[in-house]
């Protein structure tokens, strides 16, 4: 495996998904990483991201700089690189010249990481300082025309430097780089598979459960269905579902997830009816924050009082996934910055006493339902586009009502069937409707109309923590159009969002 130290790249998550990409597992840990850890670890090679800070600026984040010294190659990345400079005695200045953006890369030495990489190479560079004098034992190995030291290595410690970002698609040799590292350099194999993934969950799950009981969350989608899936493999009948239908569902959901849950997973579940209670709670209810605390509290009070049903159990598991981490907190530490809460992040009620289990924490989506296909999860749960944990009640905006939840259960159904139609909907991260708090005027039938705005939103994306919007075809944009005006009451008027993420988010609320 490969340690990855974050010091709070914007693209530390990019680095993970290159080394994975090549079968390599890798870890990302924060930079105040204890020695003894990284010793128990083992890693073949570590790799120290880049990162907002000035080393020379106070409380920037650094290491133990025994870390040069334990006989592992290290690979330093921008701040990393500068890091690793400074500590073993070299000098980092603000650059007289900043350098952001593509540089063409002069590469001097073409061996070592630079092995099939040509004399001249793109690169994408993103620092305000540079390397003005390197520590003895150093030499250049690839400069740009503004910055001398744009690649360095200390050949008799395998420790390597980089100013550039490898890991971006704009290094256009950056894959070679990694790859030179990861196998010539560190001596990895390409034996991290889902299927090897699998088997070490399960085997992890069952020697931490034993013969205790656990419970789970069940959703419907993909990342708990296959917690549900690794786990039952695990404990067997020692685990028990539990299915809450919080009357926030889409069309026809919870009676489609039902049949399809019991049909394919063949683990006991139980399906618990909590309609009233969260619609109640929700009423006149506008503010999103208060939206989600409320649905949080009254699902976890339902969750405890079914849990409760269920003697000697110790487990909960959940199918919280990396994204989910690095976007409710700073990635297990470290100085990324805080984006927003998750519901299945630290939700769990300290008065429950469980211990969680949580086996897809260290994957992106894309690679769970690579280890759905692995299981041979059914397809119509792999392929389930995400959906909130408090549902449609983030998709109205505003208050909430029995006749606008039902508006936008319909609008949605049409635009989720022509998604699916027109062959998008595995193209598309997410497709769905918003139900706007404001309404227009349009004309039916020669008759001035007053009725609601409903937004659509389809994004592509390989892991929610960027995307962007859908380029879907206007022929199919119309069609939809067409049919929410004329077949969903109350409605009259159909917009396209059109913003990425960032500076948007994925949701509305």
């Amino acid at each position: 495996m490969i340690l990855i130290i974050d010091f709070g790249s914007q693209y530390n998550q990019l680095i993970a998904r290159r080394v994975r990409e090549f079968h390599v597992y890798c870890q990302i840990d924060p930079p105040d990483v204890d020695l003894d850890y990284i010793r128990n670890l083992k890693p073949k090679g570590i790799i120290l991201s880049g990162g907002p800070a000035s080393i020379y600026e106070k409380n920037s984040p650094k290491s133990d700089e025994s870390i040069f010294n334990l006989g592992i190659p290290v690979l330093g990345i921008c701040y990393g690189m500068q890091f690793m400079i400074d500590t073993l005695g070299g000098t980092v200045k603000s650059a007289q010249k900043r350098e952001y953006g593509f540089a063409e890369l002069t590469v001097i030495d073409q061996t070592g990481l630079f092995k099939d990489v040509e004399e001249k190479t793109n690169t994408w560079m993103s620092h305000g300082d540079s390397i003005e004098k390197l520590p003895p034992g150093f030499r250049i190995t690839a400069s740009t025309e503004n910055t001398r030291i744009a690649a360095t290595v200390h050949p008799d410690k395998n420790l390597y430097g980089f100013q550039f970002h490898p890991e971006v698609e704009h290094t256009s040799k950056g894959k070679t780089m990694l790859r030179n590292f990861l196998f010539d350099v560190c001596g990895c194999k390409r034996t991290w598979t889902m299927k090897s993934f699998a088997r070490d969950a399960i085997a992890q799950i069952r020697e931490t459960v034993g013969d205790k009981k656990v419970i789970l969350d069940l959703s419907g989608g993909v990342d708990s269905s296959i917690t549900a899936l690794l786990t039952h493999k695990a404990i067997g009948k020692n685990l028990t579902c539990i299915f809450v239908d919080n009357g926030l569902l889409r069309k026809d959901e919870a009676d489609k997830l039902k049949k399809t849950l019991k049909q394919h997973l063949k683990i006991n579940i139980r399906f618990v009816s909590a309609r009233t209670k969260f619609l109640k709670a929700l009423s006149g209810v506008t503010d999103p924050e208060r939206k989600r605390k409320i649905i949080g509290k009254i699902f976890m009070d339902v969750f405890e009082t079914e849990a409760k049903k269920i003697k000697n159990v110790e487990f909960l598991a959940q199918g919280t996934l990396y994204p989910d981490i690095i976007e409710s907190q700073s990635a297990f530490g470290s100085p990324t910055s805080v984006i927003k809460s998750h519901h299945n992040v630290g939700g769990l009620p300290k008065k429950m006493k469980l211990k969680l289990i949580e086996p897809l924490k260290y994957l992106f989506k894309d690679e769970v339902r690579l280890l759905g296909e692995a299981l041979r999860l059914d397809e119509d749960l792999i392929w389930r586009q995400p959906f909130p944990g408090p549902g449609l009640a983030i998709r109205i905006i505003g208050e909430i009502t029995k006749k606008r939840l039902s508006i936008l259960r319909e609008v949605d159904d049409i635009l989720l069937e022509e998604i699916k139609n027109g062959g998008y909907y595995k193209k598309l991260w997410q497709s769905f409707t918003v139900l706007l708090p404001i309404k227009s005027v349009g004309v039916m039938g020669d008759k001035r109309t007053y009725e609601n705005i409903v937004a659509i939103r389809a994004v592509t994306s390989k892991d929610a923590m960027t995307a962007d919007w859908a380029k879907l075809p206007h022929r199919l944009l119309g069609k939809i159009s067409n049919r929410i005006i004329n077949e969903v009451s109350g409605t009259n008027r159909v917009v396209y969002d059109i913003s990425s993420k960032p500076p948007g988010t994925i949701e509305w609320e």
